[in-house]
């Protein structure tokens, strides 16, 4: 395993747009404190973010790991680069003539995309850690450990996803392709979830019986592992309650989307093994 990282990371290490768009990822990650520092003004109404509990422990878990899967992309682009160079470069052939297999090659670049996703759920781990102690109203120990399976989802989303894009660059091999695939994905995913809205519209509770049937494609089971977390915080909620409205929306983490989500990274490492076995490079 260390090896065949080692072998990745030396190509990562020559690679200056893959630097760079990992830097570009993980200041922004960095820069979620930055949102402590923004205030909005409106006449006599003031709101200071770092104020409004977003900071607050565990609600931090929840929130900042939402607002860092939306940076996903930026490692997407250096997966995908990843393994287009080894067909631009010719180095997949030559590592297959060093002796290099193909099974270890794939799982070089999957233990590349684990390797990625743990770095980042320390990285957010580390940043919510120091920004609810500054901020968070609550310090208690077992206020602070709750709710740390936001960090699981997190890492589990950006496997999926990462896995997700790695095969579509060993797809397309083509790494603008390969993020151009993801998109017309998603939008894919969007049209049939909108095409099963007007299939059900007559049908009661038509939103749930959509979401029984979404939830196992593999953007949307990705979607669902970290629901937003902005209807959750206590200022939007009572502001909710003062129009009558309420929300009743579960927002924990789901044993069965965790479940949906690896049996995709199952299959996509092995469409991905299996397509590489089959091509005469």
């Amino acid at each position: 395993m260390f090896r065949l990282l080692t072998i990745e990371f030396h190509k990562l290490k020559y690679n200056k747009a893959s630097k760079v768009l990992s830097i570009i990822y993980f200041g922004l990650l960095t820069s979620i404190a930055l949102i402590a520092a923004i205030k909005f003004e409106f006449g006599d109404f003031k709101l200071h973010l770092a104020d409004a509990g977003i900071f607050n422990f565990p609600y931090i878990w929840h929130f900042n790991t939402y607002i860092a899967a939306i940076l996903k992309f930026f490692l997407l682009l250096v997966i995908v680069s990843m393994m287009s160079n080894e067909y631009s470069y010719k180095t997949l052939k030559q590592n297959l003539i060093d002796g290099l297999s193909k099974k270890e090659f794939i799982l070089s670049k999957f233990y590349t995309v684990i390797a990625f996703a743990a770095i980042s759920t320390v990285f957010v781990f580390i940043v919510s850690l120091v920004l609810g102690l500054i901020y968070s109203d609550y310090n208690e120990l077992a206020i602070i450990t709750s709710d740390l399976e936001y960090l699981l989802a997190f890492f589990i989303k950006l496997v999926g996803f990462f896995s997700f894009g790695l095969f579509l660059g060993i797809l397309v091999k083509r790494s603008a392709f390969a993020v151009g695939a993801m998109f017309v994905w998603l939008i894919a995913e969007s049209m049939f979830k909108g095409y099963l809205y007007w299939q059900f519209k007559d049908i009661e509770n038509t939103g749930d019986r959509v979401d029984s049937i979404m939830q196992f494609s593999p953007l949307e089971a990705m979607t669902n592992l970290i629901k937003e977390p902005f209807s959750r915080l206590g200022a939007v909620r009572s502001a909710a309650n003062t129009m009558g409205e309420t929300f009743t929306k579960s927002y924990s983490v789901e044993f069965t989307t965790i479940l949906v989500v690896s049996v995709w990274i199952f299959i996509f490492i092995y469409l991905s093994y299996a397509l590489l076995k089959k091509r005469d490079l």
